[in-house]
Formats: structure tokens, sequence, C-alpha cells
């Protein structure tokens, strides 16, 4: 990253996020919750707090998880039994694989899964971020989706009076996303990978950032965008705190620790493997 990315020269933010330590941050999980995970498929997840909730006794049960893609962290919280409900729109591990865990606890029945597409996703985080209970698009009409989810609903648009699909508004308890860097005002800086980062931090009640490192000030930047503090509030500063994930520029995908996760549970030893991961954080 370059210097010119650690210089802000506007004002603080007027709620500006406090630093913590991991584990107080995850204890800001509560079973039950809605919890959303930042990143896009096998880049930028916050894989460090996941580790810190996962090392909690005992750990959160009964989670909504919520990712646009999911793959790595998520896959260890489900593998680990705290997730009781699926919602994204790809769940694997790229060129890696499947989610070893989603898709042998998807195969047994142990996972509610709400069938989502991008459209539904996109347009469930919209209408709560417009504060209305849904928004209509022509996507999934003339498809067989909504009989996968009953709970979507097609109605009449009343200016062209063709069918549209009504897509239900989502909300989020807590969202954890992973920047590269944050500074003493709480401004967090995320690369140009966003996902629907920026989103989650409106949509969320509560939004824990884990950065690569601390800095004094923070600069607007093409390299980068910057998530104002005001939308965040608790910032745990975790250095490799994506890895295996990758986080660019920092460092690249894990490959190998990848590879060793997916052989850990193909032999059966996902318990042996979350026991080792855990204990990382000892």
């Amino acid at each position: 990253m370059s210097d010119c990315c650690v210089h802000w020269t506007g004002g603080a933010a007027m709620n500006s996020a406090h630093f913590v330590g991991m584990d107080e941050a995850a204890l800001l999980v509560s079973d039950g919750m809605v919890l959303a995970l930042g990143g896009v498929t096998l880049y930028r997840r916050p894989v460090a707090f996941v580790q810190a909730l996962l090392s909690r006794t005992p750990r959160p049960h009964d989670l909504t998880l919520l990712a646009f893609t999911a793959g790595y962290a998520s896959d260890l919280l489900v593998g680990a039994g705290c997730v009781r409900r699926v919602r994204s729109c790809y769940f694997g591990l790229e060129a890696y694989g499947f989610a070893p865990m989603f898709t042998q606890k998807a195969q047994q029945g142990e996972l509610e899964i709400t069938e989502e597409t991008e459209a539904s996703l996109v347009l469930g985080i919209r209408a709560a971020l417009s504060n209305v209970s849904f928004l209509p698009s022509r996507a999934w009409q003339g498809t067989d989706m909504q009989r996968l989810r009953p709970d979507v609903v097609s109605m009449i648009d009343p200016y062209d009076g063709q069918s549209v699909t009504a897509f239900p508004a989502i909300t989020c308890d807590v969202a954890v996303l992973h920047g590269l860097a944050a500074d003493s005002a709480g401004n967090v800086l995320l690369n140009n990978n966003l996902g629907v980062d920026p989103e989650l931090s409106l949509l969320a009640d509560t939004v824990i950032v884990t950065v690569e490192r601390r800095v004094d000030q923070l600069v607007p930047s093409a390299d980068g965008y910057i998530l104002p503090s005001a939308v965040v509030e608790a910032i745990v500063v975790a250095p490799r705190g994506a890895w295996p994930t990758g986080c660019h520029p920092v460092y690249p995908v894990g490959g190998g620790q990848l590879l060793a996760y997916v052989d850990a549970c193909a032999s059966g030893d996902f318990d042996g493997y979350l026991r080792r991961f855990t204990d990382q954080s000892t």
C-alpha cells in the first residue's frame, strides 16, 4: 500500500469507532443472531474473528449466516455447529473445490438453507437500506425459484400491469469485515475488491472491522475505499487477520493451507483441524 493512503485531510467522523481486543469483539455476537461475513469468496475474509468466535466457551449457536458469497471462514462456522441457517448465493472454495462441511451438513439435512440468488440478496439488502419491506424486480419471473421460496411473492406493477417479484427486506444484527488499515479516528481502508461490504456496513446493527494495521490518518485514494468511522462500532488490529484467504496487496491466498483444510475434512478430521485452528489463538 502506498504512503499516499495513510494521511487523512478531512475531519473525524461524528461517531468514531473504538479499538477493542479480539475477544471483546467476539462477545458482540450472541446466539440466534444474523451474522454477516464480509469479503469475497477467498479474499479479505475475517478469519481471525471467526477463530476468536470459535474459541469462545460456549460457542454461539443458532446463527443465521448471511454472506453474499461464502467460503472458508463460513465453512468453519458451519462445521463447528454454530450455524442453523445459511443465506448465500455461493458457498465454496473456488479452485479448491466444494466447501466440505457445508456440503456435508446440507446433504445430511442439518442446515436450513434459504435459496438465494444475486438478485434476491441485493434487492433484499437494498430494501432494508431504503426502509421499505420489499423491492420489486423482474428477476425470478418465469422460473421455479418461488416454489423454493414461498415467502417471495409476485405482484402486479401498478404502472405497467406486468408481474414482478417482490423481494423481502433482509436484516442483519452483526457484520464483520476485514480491512487493510484503520486510522486513529476509526476510518477504515478496504481494497477495491469490495463485494457488498459497503452495503453490509449500513445494513447491520453492529459493524466490526478487523484490520491489518493502525495508522495515524487515511486519505481517499483510487487504490482503496474508505469506510467512515460513523458506520463502524468496533475495530480490532489483527495482522494477517484474513489468512489463509487473500488480502491484496498485503498477502495472497494461502493455497496450501486451504488444501490442508480440504484434506482434513475429507479424512473425517474436521474436529482435529478445528482444535488446531482454535489453539492458534491462545
